[in-house]
């Protein structure tokens, strides 16, 4: 990413110079750096309103019920992972969170979850099958609550910030069935190396 922000940067001050356009291009860029500080002030209120009503949530006992009710589907999709391995625990936390736009409770759990998997990666350093269908399914989950979206749009001043939820919950429901289905036939293209036999391990 910082590869790509130089080269913009980069190509706009050419064209600037090659246009004699600089004055403004400065300008543009004075008044963009202001309009992300009232931004970046506007969210102050509206995400402190949002991720307060979701950390509520959270205590009353949401997440964890949320997370009972996926339990069933994500055991399925782990099957490689043992019923009572903690993975499948913090697997589900994180689903949960992600679900209610909890981003900051989702990545600590996201971080237990891929911890937790890498004690039964037989190769080391080398992603498992269910930790690439987990990285895939933390990255496209379905989103109840999209607070962070909703907070920049009330931001921006719309009048109903919250009216995508609806278009929010269909496109990342499909875009997590795009990653699992995605994840499904890598692995069959991409099988994982056999296990090394006990004992032949480089040491």
């Amino acid at each position: 990413m910082s590869l790509v922000w130089v080269l913009l940067v980069a190509v706009s001050v050419a064209f600037a110079a090659a246009t004699g356009r600089m004055d403004a291009l400065t300008a543009a860029a004075v008044e963009s750096a202001g309009r992300g500080v009232t931004l970046a002030l506007g969210l102050v209120g509206v995400m402190s309103l949002w991720l307060g009503l979701m950390r509520i949530a959270e205590e009353a006992g949401l997440v964890a019920m949320v997370g009972r009710a996926a339990r069933p589907v994500l055991a399925r999709l782990f099957r490689d992972v043992p019923a009572d391995h903690p993975a499948h625990g913090a697997i589900v936390m994180n689903v949960a969170a992600n679900v209610l736009g909890l981003g900051n409770a989702a990545t600590p759990f996201g971080l237990k979850a891929m911890a937790a998997l890498e004690e039964l990666n037989p190769h080391k350093g080398t992603a498992t099958d269910a930790q690439a269908l987990f990285c895939a399914l933390n990255s496209a989950s379905v989103q109840i609550v999209p607070a962070t979206v909703i907070a920049l749009r009330a931001s921006a001043g719309a009048r109903q910030p919250a009216d995508i939820l609806g278009a929010t919950l269909v496109a990342s429901a499909c875009a997590t069935a795009v990653a699992l289905l995605a994840a499904r036939l890598l692995r069959r293209l991409y099988p994982v190396p056999p296990s090394p036999a006990p004992g032949t391990e480089a040491g």
